[in-house]
């Protein structure tokens, strides 16, 4: 590191909390004891029913001048962080959400792999994390040095508190996008790449995503894979020259493919509303294959008989979990 701390570019680290009042200080403290950094915390109570807002007032007393501490009625991350970035001062922004960590040089890595490598970005890999979770840390490719369209497209590249980032790349894309809660991290992402291909790996595990519940981890939600596909076609909208040389049978695939391949995977996890829901898309979506139609043709079937079927097929031992 060349210089010392005070002439380090400020980073503001953008904090949405609701009733995360148990975890509210190590990740506030994860923040700003940072390493080698200089760091300020916008942190956006969003209508907590818990302790969180007295806790922040506390770590606003602890680390005075450095946190910026904001209110909002219940509207949902994504508008927190919005308002928190209308507040941030920083020439960098990172996203931390008010359960989560991260090492204590994280940012430190991140700042020197952006000026090091000339980068708009800098990512890293984490691990998931909580009571139940068995989850490796993971370290994710380097996309820069491969097809990072195709890397893009096919899934949220990483978790929101993953990267850093220039303020002006956040400014360029105007935020986050408000209409589909489930999948804005992703949408928001497909969206920086779609303004800069300047980015660097760092191939370390720095950061920590808590999961309250096992279940979190390997759910299928038909709307998060919905939403996903949304967030995949306004890119591809946006942006058709990033994907200019990806072969349509390609895209089709990483695309509306992917829904045919959740909704096996909810079929055998006997998530029969999203199974349902994601075989009725496929069918009016017109894909899938010949040995798919009978998995899409009684999905068109009323959810209720369609749910009878299968536990029918279970208690007698003549289920399928799909052929995908």
């Amino acid at each position: 590191m060349n210089g010392s701390v005070a002439e380090r570019p400020l980073i503001s680290v953008v904090m949405p909390c609701y009733n995360a009042g148990p975890y509210l200080d190590e990740a506030v403290s994860s923040a700003l004891d940072q390493i080698n950094v200089r760091t300020e915390v916008v942190l956006v109570d969003d209508g907590s029913t818990d302790d969180s807002l007295t806790v922040a007032e506390s770590l606003d007393a602890r680390y005075p001048g450095r946190i910026t501490l904001l209110r909002s009625d219940r509207r949902g991350p994504y508008p927190a962080r919005n308002l928190a970035l209308k507040r941030a001062r920083g020439t960098f922004v990172a996203f931390l959400d008010a359960d989560d960590w991260w090492e204590p040089d994280a940012l430190s890595k991140l700042l020197d792999a952006i000026r090091a490598a000339d980068a708009d970005l800098a990512y890293c890999g984490w691990q998931n994390v909580g009571d139940g979770v068995e989850s490796q840390p993971y370290v994710p490719p380097a996309y820069e040095q491969e097809d990072m369209a195709a890397h893009f497209v096919r899934t949220c590249p990483w978790p929101i508190h993953a990267a850093l980032l220039k303020r002006e790349v956040v400014d360029a894309v105007g935020g986050f996008c408000e209409e589909r809660f489930s999948s804005m991290d992703y949408h928001f992402w497909l969206r920086v790449y779609g303004r800069t291909e300047r980015i660097v790996r760092v191939p370390e595990v720095l950061a920590y995503y808590r999961w309250h519940g096992s279940a979190q981890v390997s759910a299928v939600k038909w709307r998060q894979v919905l939403d996903a596909l949304w967030a995949q076609k306004d890119f591809l909208a946006r942006y058709p020259g990033r994907v200019a040389h990806l072969a349509p049978q390609k895209l089709l695939d990483l695309t509306e493919g992917r829904i045919l391949r959740e909704a096996y995977r909810a079929l055998w996890k006997r998530d029969l509303l999203s199974a349902h829901t994601l075989f009725r898309h496929a069918s009016q979506s017109g894909i899938g294959k010949m040995a798919d139609m009978r998995y899409i043709l009684t999905a068109k079937l009323p959810l209720s008989l369609y749910k009878a079927i299968f536990s029918l097929r279970d208690k007698f031992g003549s289920g399928t979990h799909g052929s995908q």
